[in-house]
């Protein structure tokens, strides 16, 4: 059996695999991606990210499968002795591997290989900087691959990779599920559909790494270099041990190769009425209506926002203070944060100032200052890379909040009291052409079943099964459109005081049910159904992969 963690003896703790990017890919993963990836006991393999040869050993019990005697397999490997530990578990198979230490990006790439198998490392753009970084997007674009800062280091492994493949070769990866779907994979979705003649997704309804909070998908791409169908497969599976079973799949052809791929999850009937949705001008992005931006970042939340007890204990004045949604976004599943509810906020003791000195604060304020000063507050990242280190950059307030971690599906509220916001929501801030009618009935016209269904397309699962948005994702996230929305507004007004009560209640789905009744009325009752059923399906799975991954990191 293949190992799943490091050999006794060599020393590669959680924290410096993780730094890596590193993690143990499941037996069931590696041998599956092996077994179609090598057709001939001839065929060479190459790992590009080794560690302790997961994919090496399996591949080498395939080329044996196939009448191979000893088969040589090849790899990179950055961390030496798991280069070491590699080269011990390939002789242990039955095979001999050469394995190069080196930074894969160091490697110049030759077509020498009939397959390239592996679990690229995994580290966000945040954290991945300097000269490695640098000489990925290099190395992609060798490929003819434009990557932007903001990608993972995942994306030019793939573009890099497939430098190393034979025509005709064949590209078996585990990566991160945000392949379908953000926007700086774009490039690496039209690399693969146009320069591989066939390509194959698969997708997990259940997580599969225990020690990793992204969602995953095997790429299966074959013909390298044979002109591209411009068209993607997608097989469906509950978890990594049903790979064995996968089903038929479904094909899906993108207007543009770069375009996201979730549609891919999506039946023929939805796809239809999303065709005819935004054919007819009733559903248009977000970035119509105006721009999406993060909350403030205060580093250090506990101290600068206060709530009304707090402010009064410690004698701050209002000219020292700004109006802000507390952190948080639970107070934002209705359709408004109007002023009675911030001031039961702030009853309930939650923090709705935010402590923004005047160009001339008051005594009292400025001893807080000091008293954070003595506390350390002042040597929080974001608080020592600011000066004055106490005065946190915020924008205005904006016309919509955009609620960014979601159990249920996202939502909008509008600003009725001017409150600024924090980096737990986003801010929407209309043009000036649809504002009055964006702050009148964006929240209210956005709780339709499309636009729930988008919201799974274009977020991201995040751990737990949470729904995650971004502002760039934000961007692209379908919702009524001002002519759909002008036209139904008497409508729109008059359900609007059922649909705040229903959201009180927490009965969502009677919410969004009531505004398809105005706003979806065109589609047919089986187009209707079949974006519930699929909205129903995509929000079921990301519940379920939150939930296995929790059980899997019970697990000893």
């Amino acid at each position: 059996m293949l190992p799943d963690r490091p050999l006794p003896g060599v020393l590669d703790l959680p924290s410096e695999r993780k730094a890596r990017g590193a993690f143990f890919t499941p037996v069931s993963v590696t041998r599956h991606l092996a077994e179609w990836a090598l057709v001939d006991a001839s065929d060479r393999v190459l790992e590009p990210s080794a560690g302790e040869a997961a994919f090496l050993a399996a591949a080498v019990d395939r080329l044996k499968e196939l009448g191979a005697d000893k088969p040589l397999v090849d790899g990179v490997e950055i961390h030496g002795p798991s280069a070491e530990s590699a080269r011990l578990i390939v002789g242990e198979a039955g095979g001999e591997a050469a394995i190069r230490v080196s930074d894969f990006f160091l490697v110049e790439a030759q077509a020498r290989f009939d397959a390239v198998i592996g679990n690229p490392p995994f580290i966000r753009y945040q954290d991945w900087t300097g000269d490695q970084r640098d000489r990925a997007r290099f190395a992609a674009l060798d490929q003819g691959v434009a990557l932007t800062g903001l990608a993972s280091s995942w994306a030019a492994f793939v573009v890099h990779a497939a430098g190393f493949l034979k025509p005709g070769g064949r590209l078996g990866l585990v990566l991160p599920a945000e392949l379908l779907s953000v926007n700086y994979a774009a490039p690496v979705r039209r690399f693969l559909l146009e320069r591989f003649a066939h390509v194959e997704l698969v997708v997990f309804d259940e997580q599969i790494f225990s020690d990793a909070e992204a969602d995953t998908v095997l790429v299966k791409a074959s013909g390298w270099g044979l002109r591209g169908t411009g068209a993607a497969t997608l097989r469906q599976t509950r978890n990594a041990e049903s790979l064995s079973s996968l089903d038929v799949g479904t094909s899906w052809l993108p207007l543009d190769t770069g375009d996201r791929w979730p549609a891919l999850q999506l039946s023929d009937t939805t796809l239809r009425a999303v065709g005819n949705a935004r054919g007819d001008g009733s559903f248009t992005p977000l970035s119509t209506w105006g721009e999406t931006s993060l909350g403030a970042v205060t580093g250090g939340n506990r101290f600068f926002a206060l709530s009304p007890e707090r402010v009064r204990e410690l004698a701050i004045p209002r000219r020292d203070l700004l109006r802000v949604s507390p952190p948080g976004s639970t107070h934002l599943r209705s359709l408004a944060l109007t002023r009675d509810a911030i001031s039961r906020l702030g009853r309930n003791g939650e923090s709705t100032w935010l402590l923004y000195p005047s160009s001339n604060p008051a005594k009292a304020t400025m001893e807080y200052i000091a008293q954070g000063h003595a506390t350390g507050v002042d040597q929080a990242y974001k608080c020592r890379v600011r000066s004055p280190w106490w005065r946190v950059p915020v924008l205005a307030a904006p016309d919509l909040f955009l609620t960014y971690m979601n159990a249920a599906t996202v939502q909008l509220a509008t600003n009725e009291v001017e409150a600024r916001h924090l980096n737990s929501v986003h801010g929407v801030y209309l043009k000036p052409e649809v504002r009055d009618l964006g702050r009148e009935l964006l929240s209210v016209a956005a709780l339709n079943s499309f636009t729930t269904l988008s919201a799974e397309s274009v977020g991201r699962s995040y751990g737990g099964g949470i729904l995650k948005m971004e502002p760039r994702e934000a961007d692209g996230w379908m919702v009524p459109s001002p002519e759909a929305i002008s036209t139904r507004r008497d409508d729109l007004l008059a359900i609007r005081p059922t649909v705040r009560r229903l959201l009180q209640q927490k009965k969502l789905n009677q919410a969004v049910r009531l505004v398809d009744s105005v706003l979806l009325s065109a589609m047919t009752s089986s187009e209707l159904e079949s974006v519930r059923n699929d909205q129903a399906k995509l929000a079921d799975r990301r519940v379920a992969r939150g939930r296995s991954g929790r059980k899997l990191r019970r697990q000893p």
